[in-house]
């Protein structure tokens, strides 16, 4: 199983991005897919989970992140809007294929907020 993100960068505070993650390797449809960050010295922390019909997200990105998936393409995404410069970290997306299985992290892609 492979994660493969793409989309981070550079932008000014009040801008936005959009991360994307390809999950290869599974053959079979996938129950979460999420995005998970971490800022220089802090712990890692969840962002936005998908989980079947349901997404959730963390209080501090709550009506400025967007997360979509494709589950024909087995992608995730995550739409990034009116970003501050706490945003500002490594973005790691992930899998859980099925309940109880384990878990399967993309690479990271570097998000820096500029204010």
């Amino acid at each position: 199983v492979q994660l493969q993100a793409s989309g981070g960068g550079l932008v000014q505070a009040g801008g936005s991005l959009r991360l994307s993650c390809a999950a290869s390797g599974i053959m079979f449809s996938i129950d979460v897919m999420g995005w998970f960050r971490q800022a220089p010295g802090k712990q890692r922390e969840l962002v936005a989970v998908s989980d079947g019909g349901s997404t959730n997200y963390a209080d501090s990105v709550k009506g400025r992140f967007t997360i979509s998936r494709d589950n024909a393409k087995k992608t995730v995404d995550l739409q990034m809007n009116s970003l501050k410069s706490e945003d500002t970290g490594v973005y790691y997306c992930y899998v859980v294929p099925r309940a109880g299985s384990r878990v399967y992290w993309g690479q990271g892609t570097q998000v820096t907020v500029s204010s």
